[in-house]
């Protein structure tokens, strides 16, 4: 049987009171209100961009590898997120490129920089649209070499990394660039450098931040997006729920509007 009180984060020792629900909430607390502080400025700015591509008839492409994948779910395919959003995954070379499934078990597929041009050829992007790509380091080869075709090829792009991970660490690309080095605008996901935030008496920390505090980057553009739409008098396109009645049936009519533009894959 589980102790409730260790269930509710209640334990005691040294061990019990440094990592806990209770610390991890009191550690998150200000990195939340530091990356919230960001919302009268770059998030602006973020926000304008995708204004600027939904009216032009593009849609938000949105790239991340290993747990920052969970940034680009964050931005495409989500209740109340925005319909004319695609998500691009490193698996895409086996799902849309007939590449071999194994292919995916190479561990260190994100440091290799040419896969980012069969992504991004994959994608099938067009003129207006423009990129999200979201790398709590934003140092690995496959991310900034993305990055670099991006703006090779004319979009826009808003990066979301840690700015104090990024600034540590050595860059994997052969040109010594990084993911921010390249974006229109850059959002801080005041991660702390290793991405966890509660010491361990042994050395190393636990639980990390970048995933929650991304997503609330996410949402806070996301609401910008839209309240400059409403503003305008424009409807925006934007997903509610497929498990509420009807909703798969309103998201299938907005889908269609991007017929072959956005990808809504597992």
């Amino acid at each position: 049987m589980v102790d409730p009180r260790s269930a509710a984060g209640g334990g005691t020792g040294a061990l019990g009171s440094a990592v806990s629900a209770q610390a991890y909430l009191d550690a998150l607390a200000p990195i939340m209100a530091r990356v919230s502080r960001q919302a009268g400025g770059p998030v602006q700015q973020a926000a304008e961009l995708v204004v600027a591509s939904l009216r032009a008839g593009g849609v938000v492409q949105a790239f991340g590898t290993g747990h920052s994948e969970a940034l680009a779910m964050e931005f495409a395919g989500r209740a109340g997120g925005l319909v004319p959003t695609n998500r691009i995954s490193l698996r895409d070379v086996v799902i849309f490129g007939g590449e071999p499934p194994e292919v995916l078990g190479d561990g260190l597929l994100e440091r290799d920089p040419s896969i980012a041009h069969r992504l991004y050829d994959l994608a099938a992007a067009a003129a207006a649209d423009v990129f999200v790509i979201g790398s709590n380091s934003g140092v690995n080869g496959a991310i900034v070499e993305f990055a670099r075709l991006v703006k090779e090829r004319g979009h826009r792009l808003i990066a979301i990394t840690s700015f104090t991970q990024t600034a540590d660490v050595d860059s994997r690309h052969p040109s010594g660039a990084k993911l921010i080095d390249h974006a229109d605008v850059a959002l801080d996901n005041g991660a702390p450098y290793g991405d966890a935030v509660l010491p361990l008496p042994g050395g190393g920390t636990a639980c990390a931040v970048s995933s929650i505090t991304a997503a609330l980057l996410a949402q806070l553009v996301v609401a910008e997006v839209v309240r400059r739409l409403l503003e305008a008098g424009e409807a925006p396109p934007v997903y509610v729920s497929a498990n509420v009645p009807g909703g798969y049936e309103r998201n299938s009519i907005l889908e269609a509007r991007y017929a072959g533009r956005i990808r809504r894959t597992a």
